[in-house]
Order: structure tokens, then sequence, then C-alpha cells
């Protein structure tokens, strides 16, 4: 007998899921702020039901923390542009388009609030920073196996993550093309 079995749809009902919650948890932070929202907040805004978000994640704060390390880190390919001047602009000028997009902002402030709540909050801080480094390193081991000087990833970091961070947290003045090549400028 052959018995065939139902195909799984790539995606699917799962992925379906976790997008809407996911958004609804972008759009709650974005609304209200971060710890002023329920796992039944985030349901009702989803729609889907409060158990399926237990079932999946377990409490708030880990839903806080996928939230914040899945948008965080959902990057299009390190930059391969030739020259490490041109992968670090490509590179920086990717990240302010993403953390001053819809919902940069509002997953800014979650990875913020999370890295300084907890433990479970510092491991996210933790692994979200860790990624970012792999990241980064894969660039500047590129520049380096070309022959040029790289930066280590934390002066990367530190000279341009960092500063735009600090202005799309604070509200000040927006990320240019200028500010965020000015930024690439001084670290090289």
């Amino acid at each position: 007998m052959n018995e065939r079995q139902p195909a799984r749809r790539p995606g699917g009902r799962s992925a379906r899921v976790g997008t809407q919650v996911h958004q609804a948890v972008t759009d709650l932070i974005s609304e209200r702020g971060y710890g002023n929202f329920t796992v039944g907040d985030v349901a009702a805004h989803a729609g889907v039901a409060d158990s399926s978000i237990y079932r999946r994640w377990g409490n708030l704060e880990t839903l806080l923390t996928d939230v914040a390390l899945t948008r965080l880190n959902a990057q299009s390919p390190m930059p391969d542009t030739g020259s490490l001047a041109g992968d670090l602009r490509t590179y920086a000028a990717q990240v302010a388009r993403e953390i001053t997009g819809p919902d940069g902002p509002a997953v800014l402030h979650l990875a913020f609030a999370l890295s300084s709540s907890g433990q479970q909050g510092q491991q996210a801080g933790a692994a979200l920073r860790a990624e970012r480094t792999r990241q980064l390193e894969s660039m500047l081991d590129r520049a380096r196996d070309r022959g040029e000087r790289a930066p280590d990833a934390f002066e990367v970091l530190d000279h341009i993550l960092a500063p735009m961070y600090i202005r799309v947290l604070f509200g000040m003045v927006p990320l240019t093309p200028d500010y965020v090549d000015g930024l690439v400028d001084r670290l090289l």
C-alpha cells in the first residue's frame, strides 16, 4: 500500500503565527513601550491564542528576546565590494536603513531594555553582540586577506554602530548618508 503523507508546506501556519506575533510585539513596543503589555495583549494584537505563545516561547521575556534577536540579526549578506571602505560604507548604510525603518527604533529599544533586565536579557544581549561580531569579523577577515589594514570588530561597533544606535534610541538628528559615511571615514 502506498500511503501518501501530507506535504509539509514551507513556512505554513507556524511561520505565519511567528510573523504575526513578532509584528504584534514590535507594534506594542512602539505604541506602549517596553514592559507595558502582557502575553494576552500580544496574542490579541496578533490574532492568536495566548496558549500558542506560551507553547512556543514559554513566557513574555523569551518572546521579547526572540523578537529582538531575530529582527536585529536579520541581515542581508555582509557586503563584499572589493575594498574595506566600500564594505563598511555599504554595511553602515544598510544598518542605518534597518534601524530607522518602520520597526527599527522599537526593536532597538527592546534590545536595550532586554539587555538590562535580568540574566535572560543579558544572555540575549550577549547573543546579539556575538552575532554582530561574527558578521563583522567575516567582512574584516576578507579585507585582511586582501592585504588591507582592518580595525577589529569592536572598533566598528564603537565607531560606527554605537553612534547610530544612540542617535536612534534618543531621537537625535537623522542618519543621513553624509553622517554615516563620516563615521566610516573617522574609523578608517
